[in-house]
């Protein structure tokens, strides 16, 4: 009898559980668990390739970077003939623009005083309204 309640009450739990359980699944969340489980593989991935290049242990070898040395750089030599950089022929072209500062006049600006005196002057002389309505 009491092996048949053990039973039965196993089997109330289950099927409570699975209706608990019957909901639309939540895509927000598994997705963000797909993706951070994707993320942690990837990481886990990367990890296990940097040290298989150099196997299981670091070696306790140290490895000396040196510099290459170049001594004839160093060394004291006689002068060369130089050499032009220029074209054999005598006659060279060019096609482009030239920049301003080759052929433009030379203007001196108006004083910033100068241009405000001119700029009230202007106003005053302009045609003013003849009725001022004043709301």
């Amino acid at each position: 009898m009491q092996l048949l309640a053990a039973c039965v009450l196993i089997v109330n739990v289950e099927y409570a559980w699975e209706e608990q359980s019957l909901g639309p699944p939540d895509t927000e969340i598994s997705a963000m668990k797909t993706t951070l489980f994707v993320l942690c593989l990837l990481c886990a991935t990367g990890a296990f390739a940097q040290g298989g290049l150099q196997g299981s242990v670091l070696s306790s070898e140290p490895s000396v970077f040196r510099t290459p040395s170049h001594v004839e750089h160093a060394s004291q030599q006689t002068m060369t003939q130089g050499q032009s950089l220029l074209e054999a022929s005598g006659s060279s072209y060019a096609h482009g623009e030239r920049p301003l500062w080759e052929f433009a006049p030379q203007t001196t600006p108006a004083p910033l005083g100068d241009s405000a005196r001119a700029l009230r002057r202007q106003h005053a002389e302009a045609k003013k309204a003849a009725i001022v309505w004043n709301n």
